[in-house]
């Protein structure tokens, strides 16, 4: 590997040594309840499953599509924007569709960055956030966050000992793992933040329709001058139940926008066309499934908080995300967070993700994705139970 540069500068894959210790266990039967992949597991709504069939039935659509995404595709976006934000877009200029957020954003990053620029990333933070930069040659500095801490003041004592100045700005609200959520006055002041410091942001916007009890997650680019200095991902495999489709946007400013659309047009050839083409079904067609689907994943959480928090593991239910942030119990704290999902595995056969896997300071927490349903949260809370009693 080390003739390899980009790849030697990926540290170990933390998550591995608990998956495989899960293969293991059910290679010899064991049954996981597994709380560890964020993989949505309810169908994709019907209405855009049968517009794909349709699709995929005329020969045109089977030819190369755009790279950038077909017309059609990104006008609905511009115009999802408008309806559920009030955002004004361009579909030709600032708007571009990618495979997935996550493919859009390891490639803006490669276009952006050169070796020696920096970036700034949250610490914890979903993998593909700081390794995006880092296998574009650029140098990550990892900004603490979490619910006991002020972002502003931790971004601020990061940029006094950081040199060269960063270059760029990752976020991401509602937050993968930790769940904190965002109001347009704290974008407005990232934005100010950026201007202050010539900074450019990147915001993903995963998780927009996965909120509850009322919280509506605000799009970066409401906020003033947003567009000014940076883009919002959003994509619709978590709002419309559809990961595997690989369907994702980058949008907002125009030099950003099109930088990544230009590295595309020599990467790729865009989407399967008629899998476009249902997403602009999704986008323009009935919207009550998305709160169907949530109101699933709602459930699940008041089932997995309310049965935690009767066999004592003391958490705060998630405002947004399809995790939940779980401090690990006192008793177990000093294990870590590897050691601990591994003797949840082994004692209960509960699969979740170790905080540490999503950076140093998500080490004291493990993150349980709401991707089982009730039945099978009850059966992983009467499996914990034991373990607790024991202590």
């Amino acid at each position: 590997m080390d003739k390899f540069p980009r790849v030697h500068r990926l540290p170990p894959y933390v998550f591995a040594k608990v998956n495989e210790l899960k293969m293991q266990m059910r290679h010899e039967g064991a049954d996981i309840i597994d709380l560890g992949m964020g993989n949505p597991d309810l169908p994709t709504p019907q209405h855009i499953v049968d517009k794909l069939v349709e699709a995929s039935q005329k020969p045109a659509n089977h030819r190369y599509s755009a790279s950038r995404g077909i017309k059609g595709l990104r006008r609905e976006m511009a115009l999802w924007y408008k309806r559920r934000f009030g955002v004004e877009l361009d579909y030709d200029q600032e708007v571009v569709v990618t495979m997935g957020a996550k493919e859009g954003l390891a490639h803006l990053a490669l276009v952006m960055l050169s070796p020696g620029d920096v970036v700034f990333a949250p610490d914890p933070s979903y993998p593909i956030h700081p390794y995006a930069s880092i296998i574009a040659g650029a140098d990550v500095r990892r900004v603490p966050i979490g619910a006991d801490r002020d972002f502003f003041e931790d971004l601020e004592l990061a940029m006094r000992q950081t040199w060269p100045r960063p270059k760029l700005l990752i976020i991401n609200y509602p937050h993968n793992p930790t769940g904190l959520t965002a109001e347009i006055p704290f974008f407005e002041k990232i934005v100010d933040f950026a201007k202050d410091n010539d900074l450019l942001v990147i915001h993903d916007l995963a998780y927009a329709d996965f909120t509850f009890d009322g919280y509506e997650a605000p799009s970066f680019l409401q906020a003033r001058g947003a567009k000014d200095v940076g883009v919002e991902f959003f994509s619709l495999s978590k709002s419309y139940s559809m990961p595997g489709w690989r369907v994702g946007f980058c949008c907002g400013n125009r030099e950003m926008v099109q930088a990544l659309t230009r590295i595309k047009s020599y990467l790729d050839y865009g989407l399967f066309q008629p899998i476009q083409i249902a997403a602009c079904h999704a986008l323009s067609g009935p919207q009550d499934c998305v709160r169907e689907i949530m109101d699933i994943y709602q459930d699940r959480r008041d089932a997995l908080c309310e049965g935690l928090q009767r066999i004592g593991w003391d958490v705060t239910p998630p405002k947004a995300t399809q995790f939940l942030w779980a401090p690990i119990p006192e008793q177990f704290k000093k294990m870590g967070s590897v050691e601990f999902s591994k003797l949840l595995l082994k004692e209960c056969k509960v699969a979740v993700a170790p905080g540490l896997g999503f950076g140093t300071y998500g080490d004291d927490h493990v993150r349980m994705a709401l991707v089982e349903n009730r039945q099978r949260i009850n059966q992983a809370i009467r499996g914990m139970k034991d373990l607790f009693a024991k202590g």
